[in-house]
């Protein structure tokens, strides 16, 4: 499959199927490969071959179809193209295969740090030695969520199996069938019939685990007793023993300060009974002696370390009155909480207790508000994780005192206006528990750390719980209930909002099409799912809602919104525009009261903004929740999973879109690329970063995306994935000279100096290659063959001559910075003692005149021209940069001559490169005498060993290669960095010098200026410091070679030798054909196309021969 596709070897296979791929018309029977990070088909029919690959996160919609054209097929659509796949033996597993594995590509483009390591299937200790193992990991994966998100627990909990069973339920003396499920620290039934009985049991409260005697009424027993002395009865069990033993071991793993456990029937003794003595504390908590003291009652965790709140600050702030004072609304509430009395002894009370039908209608008719609190912990599971992590969230509050981040900042910003209507939040009690809270959590989870709406939900909380208990509320609502809702671009409500549509279009299709057309529904949704209607609904009604969606999860948001379309789809018909809908629904919403509430009430600051001629009716919370169960409740728990997967996929890959556009609009205009290019050139540039994430390792994948810079800058590459890119891409192709010019690219636009780049960095190389004019392009080559571009290892001279000009002996030193605006930071600094002197002359000269025209402050025109100067861009120009060594010299002449090889016009170029690079040789060496003549006098007062050394007082002359024609300098191109040859016609001709062949430049200097020089080879083309004597060509000759020994350090070159960039330009516009190779325009999407069907980014599909297929 590998090699088929041209996949690397850490490309996982998980599963393959037959069927056909629908090619227009025509079925073609071949293999789907469905692998970790693609869906790939193959097929070869009649003599054609067809070859698909596609990436998982470029998928845009899968979904199961069954149509005339199309029976019973996979659809799967991406940006480009749809595609079908029939004719399957199980169509079934395929698909839900391909779901799970779409699912979790997409996630990798959400902004979560934990990805790999809190939701990645258990790895098995031994190697995958086929693909079922793979499939089944995936399967436990899939299993898991799913038994996590039925039960509600922590994200950790991984299911070990599961067995059918029955379990004896003694409030209706039945044996109730269903299924038993085993995991590292609880046991949980579920019934077949949805609504007849859930339960939990947690591990550390097991205490005795017994097989009873079987009898034809109870097959195979099993007896589990608990601390707070509830007996559980299970028959028909399977496998009796094993699931013993299983149970058995992980009692053993649980912690012996929280378990106290026998196991009868067996020998094994987990310990004695007396070890429940240390877990008296806690069951206070889990069997309050009454309804009043529910478990936030207990002092918390840590109280001592940290000064955290331990009740709910409605007591605080209500007191304790009795419920009788309030006349028929307390005899209500009393009503109420013994109707949960008798429930609790009944079913049971604390995390054990059955969970039946009549637990959903007691939390329908309303929770009371002495058992809120203990409630929420129980039905949303976040009771489980606060008793395992004891002091967790005391240590969060002392580490997190008076740190400061920009979630913190965010936070202070919105504590006021959290429920400002709200005694509670109206004194600073209330104010300092709602930062600990909410500050404690962005700590625990800094890839989410603060989003808006957290504050309202998390105030609520802290009504009913302590800070501790509000905080694990908070944990199970961000991190189970409402995944990825609470993140920088809240994709989990964005889900829930196109459910809500979807929705809407099947359940009230009259009123969906009026709402697309006033687009309502996008404005509505979001603060109606993000904060449960707390903002838009008065207090007292709101909370009712949220008792629901503890119990129920999301379906119940789901249910009641459409519930209030559907009271006012009159109203929103005959609204105009989108402001009329949106204050009918909110009018209405403000207008939903809780009749029964015994809490003062509290005036809702929406409704105070909001005034009507004539209020509407108001409606009780009670019946509209009765109304929505009525209408809406065929919605499942499944079916909202299924839509949830769908819409995930529109919902990343429309923010994906989204980024693009905006990184396309970041761009500065004159980058000279279109839209479209930009487009194509950022959706090959992001390919890179999500291979190394499926290839490379989770650690190199995070070093390359960081979500908390802007769009334009998350994405990043480094060297060798520049590299490829570049090598497809350049217009500069210079053969096997490519990936070295390539590294020389990336080192320039490497601003920072962290071996990486993002796509705004690319984006102005590829520019100046690209659309630059001819100045431009051959100062982008110019500075490839300066530091920091040349590096040390491609030019031993690099530091020698960057200290050289740091030194003062050029007098052009300036920094080395470019049109791009990629200039190191150091090069400011690297300027002349002169320019110094002259500078600081010129701003004590400033401040002078400043003291003698007075001490008058500037007016604001001062200070706007200053601004507007600072924004200008500071343009380099072509004096600024720095001048260029012999070797430096040497490196840009072999990059040119690679350059050329693939062209028309190729000998032109040669015979014109070899005439322009013998003038630059002889302009350098006119130069280094006016150099040598000016250095002398400033030397003067140096002592002489710490002058730089002059040609007279260089040693013996050092082997030399004098300046070859076309072919020789080509082929001299080679060396240790393996480049290419130049054509074998070319033919060089050497004589003292000069050149007769075609490519010889004329004569012009006489011989009596070289003849006691003693660097001849300085203005050869390659030198011997250059290139190792044993990687020159055959054809080259040497002269002087005997004098000694060269070496890669010697003194072979020479340092005055050097030209400036203005000479290379001038040089390059006496030749005619270099001007036209350099303007020629080249076309990028044409490089882009060609990138993408090499690199297999975008499907492609072949009549032919596909890509990779060979072998």
């Amino acid at each position: 499959m590998r090699k088929q596709f041209g996949m690397p070897e850490g490309e996982k296979l998980v599963n393959y199927y037959s069927c056909s791929f629908w090619k227009g018309r025509v079925p073609r029977q071949g293999w789907l490969y469905l692998t970790v990070n693609h869906l790939c088909f193959y097929s070869f029919l009649l003599g054609k071959e067809v070859s698909l690959v596609v990436q998982w996160v470029d998928i845009t919609r899968l979904e199961k179809s069954a149509t005339l054209l199309f029976p019973e097929s996979i659809r799967v659509d991406t940006r480009d193209q749809e595609l079908h796949f029939s004719m399957f033996l199980n169509i079934g597993e395929t698909f839900k295969l391909m779901e799970q594995l779409a699912n979790l590509a997409l996630r990798q483009l959400l902004d979560r740090d934990d990805f790999l390591e809190d939701e990645a299937p258990p790895r098995p200790v031994r190697p995958h030695r086929n693909t079922s193992a793979l499939k089944r990991d995936l399967d436990a994966r899939a299993k898991n969520e799913c038994y996590r998100a039925t039960f509600r627990l922590p994200r950790d909990e991984r299911l070990d199996g599961h067995t059918g069973c029955t379990l004896w339920t003694p409030f209706n003396k039945l044996h109730i069938f269903g299924q038993m499920f085993i995991s590292n620290n609880y046991i949980c039934f579920a019934s077949k019939e949805e609504d007849a009985c859930h339960l939990i049991i947690p591990l550390r409260e097991v205490t005795i685990v017994e097989k009873a005697d079987s009898s034809s009424v109870l097959p195979s027993p099993l007896s589990i007793s608990t601390k707070s002395k509830m007996t559980f009865l299970f028959a028909n069990l399977q496998d009796r023993d094993f699931l013993v033993q299983r149970i058995s071991d992980f009692l053993q793993k649980t912690p012996s300060k929280q378990m106290g456990c026998v196991i009868k029937g067996r020998r094994a003794s987990i310990a004695e009974p007396g070890a429940e003595s240390p877990l008296a504390p806690e069951m206070v908590t889990e069997l309050p002696a009454s309804p009043d003291s529910p478990p936030g009652g207990h002092p918390g965790f840590g109280a001592q370390e940290a000064p955290t709140s331990s009740q709910g600050l409605l007591k605080l702030f209500q007191g304790n009155s009795p419920v009788e004072d309030l006349g028929a609304k307390g005899a209500r509430e009393r009503m109420k909480e013994e109707s949960w009395n008798i429930h609790f002894l009944e079913y049971g009370r604390g995390v054990c207790m059955y969970r039946t039908a009549q637990t959903r209608e007691l939390v329908l008719r309303g929770i009371p508000e002495s058992l809120r609190g203990e409630l929420w912990l129980l039905l949303s599971g976040a009771w489980n994780e606060m008793v395992t992590h004891p002091g967790y969230y005391a240590r969060l509050v002392e580490e997190s005192k008076g740190r400061y981040s920009l979630a913190t900042e965010e936070i202070e910003r919105d504590l006021h206006r959290s429920m400002p209507e709200h005694p509670a939040f109206q004194n600073e009690l209330g104010i300092a528990a709602l930062r600990r809270v909410l500050t404690a959590y962005a700590f625990r989870n800094p890839t989410i750390g603060y989003c808006q709406a957290m504050n309202i939900v998390t105030s609520v909380l802290l009504l009913y719980g302590s800070e501790e208990e509000a905080f694990w509320l908070l944990v199970a609502l961000c991190e189970r209930m409402l995944p990825d809702y609470y993140n920088t671009r809240v994709v989990g409500a964005l889900v829930d909002q196109g459910i809500f549509e979807e929705l809407t279009r099947d359940l009230l299709p009259q009123l969906s099409e009026k709402m697309q057309d006033l687009g309502v529904i996008s404005s509505i949704s979001l603060s109606w799912f993000l904060t449960l209607f707390l903002s838009v609904m008065p207090f007292e009604s709101a909370v009712v809602v949220v008792d629901c969606f503890f119990y129920e999860g999301i379906k119940v948001i789901l249910q009641v919104a459409l519930a209030v379309l559907d009271a006012n789809t009159e109203q929103l018909l005959g609204c105009s525009d989108e402001g009329e809908a949106m204050t009918v629904l909110g009018r209405y919403l403000d207008h939903v009261v809780n009749k029964q509430s015994v809490s003062p009430p509290i005036p809702h600051l929406h409704a105070l903004l909001t005034s009507g001629d004539e209020p509407p009716t108001e409606v009780d919370i009670f019946d509209l929740l009765k109304v929505s169960y009525e209408k809406f409740s065929s919605l499942r728990a499944e079916d909202i999973e299924q839509m949830r997967f769908r819409q995930r996929l529109k919902v990343i890959q429309s923010l994906e879109d989204t980024a693009k556009r905006s990184v396309v609009r970041a761009i500065p205009v004159d980058i000279g690329f279109s839209a479209e290019e930009l487009e194509d050139l950022y959706t090959v540039f992001k390919a890179k970063p999500l291979a190394s994430q499926y290839w490379g390792g989770s650690s190199s994948a995070a070093s390359r995306r960081d979500p908390s810079l802007p769009y334009l800058e998350q994405y990043r590459i480094g060297a060798s994935q520049f590299r490829e890119l570049f090598a497809s891409l350049t217009p500069w192709a210079c053969g096997s000279h490519t990936p070295v010019l390539a590294g020389r690219v990336f080192r320039l636009l490497d601003q920072n100096r962290d071996s990486l780049i993002n796509f705004k960095e690319f984006v102005m190389g590829m520019s100046g290659m690209y659309h630059g004019d001819l100045t431009e392009k051959l100062k982008l080559l110019y500075k490839l063959h300066l530091p920091p571009a040349l590096s040390p290892e491609e030019a031993e001279s690099a530091l020698e001559a960057a200290h050289y000009f740091t030194e003062g002996s050029s007098s052009e030193a300036s920094p080395l910075a470019s049109d791009l605006d990629l200039s190191p930071p150091w090069e400011a600094q690297e300027t002349s003692p002169q320019e110094r002197r002259e500078g600081s002359r010129n701003e004590d000269a400033r401040e002078k005149g400043g003291e003698e025209k007075g001490t008058s402050p500037p007016d604001y025109r001062h200070y706007l021209r200053m601004w507007a100067k600072e924004k200008e861009a500071q343009g380099e120009t072509i004096k600024d940069l720095p001048r260029m060594n012999q070797e430096q010299f040497i490196e840009l002449c072999k990059t040119l001559y690679n350059m050329f090889g693939e062209d028309a016009l190729e000998q032109e170029l040669y015979h014109a490169i070899a005439t322009v690079a013998s003038l630059l040789l002889r302009i350098g060496e006119v130069g280094k005498k006016f150099s040598a003549r000016a250095g002398r006098k400033p030397q003067d007062g140096v002592p002489e060993q710490d002058r730089p050394p002059t040609p007279e007082a260089q040693p013996a002359a050092a082997p030399e290669l004098l300046p070859p024609a076309t072919g020789d300098l080509q082929a001299q191109g080679g060396g240790d960095t393996h480049l290419g040859r130049a054509p074998q016609d070319s033919q060089a001709v050497v004589d003292g010098g000069s050149g007769e062949g075609q490519g010889s430049p004329p004569q012009l200097l006489s011989d009596d200026d070289t003849k006691d020089d003693v660097s001849v080879s300085s203005y050869s083309v390659v030198s011997v410091g250059s290139l190792p004597c044993e990687d020159l060509p055959d054809d080259t000759v040497l002269v002087g070679g005997e004098a000694r020994s060269p070496t890669r350090s010697g003194g072979s070159v020479d340092a005055d030798w050097c030209i400036s960039f203005e000479q290379v330009l001038a040089s390059v516009l006496t030749e005619s054909v270099l001007v036209n190779f350099f303007e020629k325009r080249v076309d990028i999407g044409l490089k882009i196309k060609d990138h993408k069907k090499v690199e297999r980014q975008v499907s492609t599909s072949s009549d032919y021969e596909p890509p990779g297929a060979s072998g």
